[in-house]
């Protein structure tokens, strides 16, 4: 009995899904994964319009530039916590319940401020709004992933990665012409109706995929593949590797997404409807960098490289490329030449977070995917929480706007190229996934 026992439990925890598999359609996998899209935009354009209309609440509501700070770095408390709810959400509900229960959620979240502005109002909704978007991306991936094999799942990460710099690109400029013309108000009411207009199409299209599993789809109790231990997947060096990469390179996100419309204005000089539009530059350089790096590792991999090269190494060596360029910032003294130094830095390291994506989901069982995301993005999160309150400080004690500014980006910077080392040492999905499947097979043997 026990050899017998022995025999079920030897096949290997994660193993690589086929290239093809019963009821996959390759055209509703995409159409999936452009509504999938559409949903993360209004995701990161809830998150960019506190950026857009800082310093016209400033105005209005008399606030400084720590106050502004800690009501971005408040939202990402509250997302890192929403962030470890998204495995319990996965387990009582299933895919498409969920996100649309987020989506109402955030559109609600967005309307109190503009009907009754203040400090405390903005606080609140802004971190009521965090914990709502906190479960969204690790159960937008574990949907999308049921749509695609393991050795295509590269660039459909890279396009919700993708997602977030539309939102600088076309709704970020767009809302800022909004702002412009009719007030910062009319943002918030259009940012709520675009949640209920997705829930539209959503609520009467969405179907689980071949290669995920969700609760709607399997009976109760049962899976495909038996669970790996948390304590060894949390523990795993690519797990702590891409997780620590992930928090420092969001720090940037984040402060990118609450001060880089104020750094191009009163840093840089550019007026305030120039600053909008320019909020899309590093979003622009970062989309050809992560679906050039994603196609081409999707490609590779499909061929027989290893994980370890194109979602280990590439990544970190774009994150480092990232530091570098940021704590060197202080050095250049031309606006332009400035601009140019962000957006190329920060598109080498936006590439870490669809590649550590594609990485993570090889060491665990599908069952387990939404869980440990939530998780690392739990983490990942943590950089939201201190950087743009960092940022507000360190700006509010500098000498000018300008020296306050480049100093934050330069501490940054250096952070960046710690996280680079250490994913750069210990990243390597391959490995992990041989020592997961050892420890699973002496504790069940």
């Amino acid at each position: 009995a026990h050899q017998k026992e022995s025999r079920v439990v030897a096949p290997p925890v994660v193993s690589a899904e086929p290239v093809s598999s019963a009821g996959e359609s390759r055209g509703k996998a995409w159409g999936f994964t452009g509504l999938l899209m559409f949903l993360y935009i209004v995701n990161w354009a809830d998150k960019a319009v506190l950026g857009l209309v800082a310093q016209p609440l400033a105005e209005e509501l008399g606030l400084s530039a720590s106050q502004i700070g800690l009501i971005g770095s408040a939202f990402f408390v509250a997302f890192t916590v929403g962030n470890l709810a998204a495995g319990l959400l996965n387990r009582w509900m299933a895919l498409k319940w969920s996100l649309a229960l987020l989506a109402v959620g955030w559109s609600f979240a967005m309307l109190p401020v503009p009907f009754a502005a203040g400090f405390t109002v903005l606080l609140l909704s802004r971190m009521l709004l965090g914990f709502l978007e906190g479960p969204s991306s690790p159960i937008v991936h574990t949907a999308l992933y049921s749509w695609h094999p393991r050795e295509k799942r590269g660039v459909p990460s890279a396009c919700i990665t993708a997602s977030a710099s539309l939102a600088k690109i076309a709704v970020a400029p767009a809302l800022a012409l909004v702002v412009a013309a009719f007030g910062w108000r009319a943002a918030f009411f259009i940012l709520a109706a675009a949640g209920l207009v997705w829930l539209l199409v959503w609520l009467p299209t969405w179907t689980p995929g071949p290669y995920g599993e969700d609760k709607a789809s399997r009976p109760a109790g049962t899976s495909d593949e038996p669970s790996v231990p948390w304590a060894k997947v949390l523990l795993s060096p690519t797990f702590l590797g891409s997780a620590l990469a992930a928090m420092v390179m969001y720090a940037l996100v984040t402060v990118v997404l609450t001060w880089l419309p104020s750094y191009f204005e009163l840093g840089l000089g550019y007026s305030r409807v120039q600053a909008g539009a320019m909020f899309g530059f590093p979003s622009i350089a970062s989309l050809v960098g992560m679906f050039a790096l994603s196609l081409i590792s999707d490609r590779l991999i499909a061929r027989g490289a290893t994980s370890r090269t194109l979602r280990g190494i590439v990544p970190s060596v774009g994150l480092l490329a990232c530091g570098l360029s940021m704590a060197l910032l202080p050095l250049i003294g031309t606006p332009a030449l400035a601009v140019a130094v962000v957006s190329i830095g920060y598109s080498f390291g936006s590439a870490i977070f669809p590649l550590f994506n594609a990485a993570l989901p090889e060491i665990v069982p599908p069952r387990q995917l939404a869980g440990m995301l939530g998780v690392y993005m739990a983490v990942m999160a943590l950089g939201g929480i201190y950087g743009p309150y960092l940022t507000g400080v360190i700006v509010d004690n500098a000498s000018s706007p300008a020296a306050g500014y480049t100093q934050a980006f330069q501490i940054l910077g250096v952070m960046a190229i710690v996280g680079g080392l250490a994913a750069l040492l210990w990243v390597n999905p391959e490995r992990d996934k041989v020592r997961l499947r050892g420890v699973h097979v002496a504790a069940k043997g």
